[in-house]
């Protein structure tokens, strides 16, 4: 059932849509409740941070949590379900994703609030790339391009649902509503999903990977805890530990990934020039992507004292502008390549965060709706041809190997990006009250406006390194990655 092994048939005759249609929904809900949970969070921080008497800085690993459990998970999905089969373990991580979520919902300090954070990304990482291999395998011979497409739905509506449903939860009910509302939707898609889903024989798998399922981790969690302890001092004895642990973890990790035959992420891809260039600027579209998400509706409550409903509509041209663009992207890069599709992309993204740092106090709060509904546009036009210029620059031998690396990559990067970005705002917001500024107002928006200035100057980078990006040769990836490799990339 991995990338590699998966094809359109589980034996027999092909099945009709109406047949498949009811595990697919039990796959969608799978789905939905992860990437909802990626997005929903979001608008709740402020309201976390009062609830728990805490700091952003310490809050925000409710996100960064979540985004290195799942990085953890994500390479041993395939793993995982070749081992133990891909229906028990779909259903052990919605399961997990479900008790986690309740867990979230009864916590009672900060501490045991990230904690069952984790609990939910470790189901949701593995959730994720099974379910788009599943579909892959239930999917007609003669169907497969409309089954995948029906995943769309879920990808697409859950970020422009997430944030106005969080704000709705938490202005109307409380905060651990955001939490409850996935009980009863992971039930039934259990039930659901142990009816209907399928039962697909195990197969052969390698050895595991212990000492990269070891310290993959461990790097990426000390490397984003240095960071995130930044924000405090530079030189403090934590920040320095968190920092050092982390990058002599990350080496030991390459150097055992390098020398493994079968290793849990496939590092030998960034041989290629094409491909190494090309994830590069995937990293700081995310950083850019998850950076904003997390910033704006901090600053929309805290500064502009914004309900969390209204932040959520506020964040709504996002989703949509992404939603619109993105098969847009898909769509013009088989004709022109991705080169100049990401660099309008990340050209427009860069005018949208330069706009956001003139923004502050006075500023109203729909004039924000302008810049935020580019870094949707800017990010749907180029995702799609990034995704699937990284696919074609693999060597051909590691295609189908891609797609666990990028997915895992993503979340690490975005987790690293949040805790920067948090530890320059807490930073620059500590320089201005020292300065002798005293209203909180004006310190939260020249804070804001400074974060912002790095976030221009890191699309901007993007920018002009997608200048460098040139169209894959046909050789470079052998034939065309499967289906559900490439909508494993997309997701």
């Amino acid at each position: 059932m991995s990338a590699s092994t998966a094809s359109p048939s589980l034996g027999g005759q092909p099945k009709t849509i109406k047949e498949i249609l009811a595990p697919l929904i039990a796959i969608i809900i799978g789905l939905f409740m992860v990437i909802l949970d990626g997005t929903v969070v979001n608008v709740a921080i402020p309201g976390l941070m009062q609830e728990f008497d805490s700091t952003l800085s310490y809050i925000q690993w409710t996100f960064t949590g979540y985004a290195l459990a799942q990085a953890a998970v994500i390479p041993l999905a395939g793993w995982l379900s070749d081992r133990f089969g891909p229906k028990n373990i779909f259903l052990i991580s919605l399961v997990l994703f479900t008790i986690g979520s309740l867990l979230c919902a009864l916590a009672t300090s900060a501490d045991m609030l990230i904690a069952f954070r984790v609990l939910q990304g470790l189901g949701g990482g593995v959730m994720m790339p099974i379910a788009m291999a599943f579909t892959y395998r239930l999917a007609p011979p003669d169907k497969v391009g409309a089954v995948m497409g029906m995943m769309g739905i879920p990808i697409l509506f859950a970020p422009a649902i997430g944030p106005v449903l969080g704000g709705w939860l938490i202005d109307k009910v409380s905060w651990q509503w955001i939490f409850l509302i996935n009980i009863p939707i992971g039930v039934i898609g259990m039930i659901v999903g142990l009816i209907t889903l399928p039962k697909i024989g195990r197969t052969a798998v390698a050895t595991l990977d212990k000492l990269g399922m070891l310290l993959g981790p461990l790097a990426f969690a000390a490397l984003s805890y240095g960071v995130s302890e930044g924000g405090n001092s530079w030189t403090s004895e934590r920040t320095i530990i968190g920092l050092s642990v982390g990058v002599v973890a990350l080496l030991l990790f390459i150097v055992a990934e390098l020398r493994k035959k079968e290793p849990l992420l496939e590092l030998r891809v960034f041989r290629s020039f094409n491909f190494s260039r090309g994830i590069i600027i995937q990293w700081i579209t995310q950083s850019a992507l998850f950076g904003t998400m997390f910033l704006i509706p901090i600053f929309l409550q805290q500064a502009k004292h914004e309900t969390a409903l209204d932040t959520g509509l506020i964040m709504l041209p996002q989703a949509i502008a992404a939603a619109i663009f993105m098969p847009i992207g898909g769509k013009l890069s088989d004709k022109f390549g991705a080169r100049p599709l990401v660099m309008v992309g990340m050209a427009i993204v860069t005018a949208a965060a330069w706009l956001l740092t003139g923004i502050d106090a006075a500023s109203k709060s729909t004039e924000m709706l302008l810049p935020i509904g580019m870094l949707g546009a800017g990010m749907g036009l180029s995702m799609m041809p990034l995704n699937t210029h990284l696919i074609q620059s693999a060597p051909a031998n590691l295609v189908s190997r891609v797609t666990a690396l990028t997915n895992a990559a993503q979340q690490v990067v975005s987790s690293i990006a949040v805790a920067g970005l948090t530890t320059i705002m807490a930073s620059r917001g500590k320089h201005y009250f020292a300065t002798g500024k005293t209203e909180q107002l004006e310190i939260y928006s020249l804070s804001f406006s400074d974060t912002f200035f790095v976030l221009v100057a890191i699309a901007a980078a993007g920018t002009v390194l997608s200048v460098l990006l040139s169209r894959p040769k046909k050789s470079a990836a052998g034939e065309e990655a499967p289906p559900e490799a490439r909508m494993m990339m997309h997701g």
